[in-house]
């Protein structure tokens, strides 16, 4: 996972997307304003900066060149903006920004431009599991804690725009969870439709290592919706995410 920093002036949007790439295991550091980011940046290096356009002190494009000017801008930066114009999305981009993100930032968009500004930084052969799983492998040896081999669909390439992108198997593995095969049909519906529920959450729980966001990403459910649902089912996402550790 990746160091990354946040300069944003609005306590909500950096307290939202801390939470976010928190729940995808990132170290997330915030600034409120141009001069605490000159800080942080002076201070270490992030390994992805995600930079407001619009700040009361400096705006973000300012503080780009700034960074540019003095050889540290040494990072992929992805600008935010509610308001800005295509010309200064082009300016910032001209000037070193790898990307633009216009607000209000949608979920998948963000993960989408963080893991490409990471990849960015990294070994262009790396690829990095992010699509929906291919159907799983049916297992039937009456193990029902055995692993289930699960494909993923993968994304390679290369950074220099010469090459598309393929598709590689890798796979994954994550246990079933406990109560997933014992669903009796015996069951009244509400009952049953219950327990499917409970044991379906808990087997994307246990995959995706407690991520609430990747498991909302994969159930296509709002977070507050399906925190609501887990909390309704009794299911602890906790405890869930120590079993796929």
């Amino acid at each position: 996972m990746a160091n990354i920093l946040v300069v944003d002036d609005e306590m909500g949007i950096r307290e939202l997307l801390s939470e976010i790439l928190g729940d995808e295991g990132h170290v997330v550091s915030t600034a409120e304003n141009a001069q605490q980011a000159r800080e942080l940046r002076l201070s270490s290096v992030p390994e992805l900066v995600l930079l407001d356009i619009w700040m009361p002190d400096t705006d973000g494009v300012t503080l780009l060149k700034e960074w540019q000017r003095d050889g540290l801008l040494t990072m992929p930066v992805i600008m935010m903006s509610g308001h800005a114009t295509i010309d200064t999305a082009v300016e910032a981009t001209r000037i070193g920004a790898l990307n633009f993100l216009e607000k209000p930032i949608a979920l998948q968009k963000l993960l989408k431009a963080v893991q490409q500004g990471l990849s960015h930084t990294r070994e262009p052969a790396r690829s990095v599991a992010y699509n929906r799983p291919i159907a799983p492998v049916n297992t039937d040896n009456g193990d029902h804690h055995a692993p289930v081999l699960l494909p993923y669909p993968q994304s390679g390439g290369t950074d220099n725009g010469h090459h598309g992108h393929g598709l590689s198997i890798t796979p994954v593995y994550a246990p079933i969870a406990d109560n997933a095969s014992n669903i009796s049909f015996d069951l009244p519906l509400r009952e049953a439709r219950d327990a499917f529920e409970r044991a379906y959450f808990e087997y994307h729980l246990v995959r995706e290592n407690g991520s609430m966001t990747r498991v909302a990403e994969r159930t296509g459910l709002e977070r507050t919706h399906l925190y609501r649902k887990l909390k309704q089912l009794g299911v602890e996402p906790g405890k869930l995410a120590k079993k796929g550790n």
